[in-house]
């Protein structure tokens, strides 16, 4: 069995998945490879699924598969499947991280004091008693409701696929959780549904002018009506790890003229210790199927 390791993984991975057999990160062997490992950067087009000729396993190391075409994978015979657990407490942190520092001003204190001010006047407010609006309630919006719960938040959840939720009051529409929401987090997976779900729009039917952070996919953003959102005041400050094209084209991306805007580069996932936990849900996944005689 040939392994590739086509993007950045933990550096331990390969020694540990050479026990399934040859691990290479020479992308020019795409076409003799019998398992894919990708996270963001490669796009399983079509195109790159039939240059995979030997391709059996693709394995999306995160929890967004919209770069993979999964229909043409199935249509091929190719197991395509993700490691939806690893990424939940590295992407909450970061959420959480965004609304916390814009509650606390932090970018906007470091800066002035690095300018040399002591501004005093400028206050902070606090999450403590604020209306967190959670649009999606998978395993990362899950571990931010339950950090929002510890800082003393309300928690209310739209996501058309789930009932009920341990952690936050579900509401049946979307309207229904921005409405008079003091924060409101992002946890979508791209669909046709969900695409720039977060548009003019929706920002009309908002109360109050709230923080929106972003860290699920950046095509569930309008970015030229949040533009204007925040241009207008609607939208009191946007964080936003994930765009509509990556990496974003400053001079084309409207979001970087915007006053009260805080930047990511795709890093949610991105911790020390999350890798590790993708690189072992990547090997579980592995084994499993070589337990099961799908791929040798």
């Amino acid at each position: 069995m040939l392994i590739l390791i086509s993007d950045a993984f933990d550096k331990s991975l390969p020694d540990k998945l050479r026990v399934f057999g040859e691990v290479t990160d020479d992308t020019s062997r795409l076409k003799e490879a019998d398992v894919v490992l990708i996270r963001s950067k490669t796009k399983a087009t079509k195109e790159y699924i039939d240059e995979a000729a030997n391709m059996k396993l693709i394995i999306r190391g995160g929890v967004g598969m919209d770069n993979i075409d999964r229909a043409y994978c199935d249509q091929k015979g190719i197991i395509s499947t993700n490691t939806p657990r690893s990424s939940a407490i590295a992407v909450a942190e970061l959420a959480f991280c965004m609304m916390l520092s814009t509650a606390s001003k932090i970018v906007y204190y470091d800066n002035t004091m690095k300018a040399g001010e002591w501004n005093k006047k400028t206050k902070r407010t606090e999450l403590f008693g604020k209306k967190l609006a959670l649009l999606g309630i998978g395993n990362i919006a899950t571990k931010v409701a339950e950090r929002a719960k510890a800082f003393g938040m309300e928690i209310v959840a739209y996501d058309k696929y789930v009932k009920s939720s341990p952690v936050a009051t579900m509401v049946p529409t979307v309207e229904d959780a921005v409405r008079d929401a003091d924060y409101i987090s992002m946890h979508l997976p791209l669909t046709d549904e969900t695409k720039e779900i977060m548009n003019a729009s929706l920002i009309s039917k908002m109360e109050k002018a709230p923080v929106i952070v972003n860290t699920g996919r950046g095509k569930c953003v309008n970015e030229k009506d949040m533009a204007e959102a925040l241009q207008s005041g609607k939208v009191s400050w946007f964080c936003t790890d994930v765009y509509s094209s990556e990496p974003p084209a400053k001079d084309e991306n409207p979001l970087f003229a915007c006053p009260n805007t805080t930047f990511s580069p795709h890093v949610g996932a991105n911790s020390t210790e999350n890798l590790l936990r993708i690189g072992q849900e990547v090997y579980d996944t592995i084994e499993k199927y070589v337990k099961e005689g799908k791929i040798r």
